[in-house]
């Protein structure tokens, strides 16, 4: 009798091995997301080395050094963004 509750017992364990290798698959992707979003979160807005000034940049430098007009640089502003 004792053995026959032992074998009833095992085909139990199956469904907890399926429920332990879905939280597996859950867990590790979650350390996936993590990393993929963190790295995403630190290079945000860093542009790659060698990469010249924005558009942008070279708008304001140019109003700074007078070249243009306010208001050429403010249409020139608005049409960037």
């Amino acid at each position: 009798m004792m053995w026959g509750n032992m074998w009833n017992m095992a085909n139990v364990g199956w469904g907890w091995m399926a429920l332990g290798w879905l939280w597996m698959v859950v867990f590790w992707g979650a350390i996936i997301w993590l990393v993929v979003w963190a790295v995403g979160r630190l290079t945000q807005g860093q542009r790659p080395a060698g990469q010249g000034p924005t558009p942008l940049e070279i708008t304001q430098a140019r109003y700074a050094r007078g070249e243009i007009t306010r208001e050429q640089y403010e249409q020139l502003k608005r049409d960037l963004m």
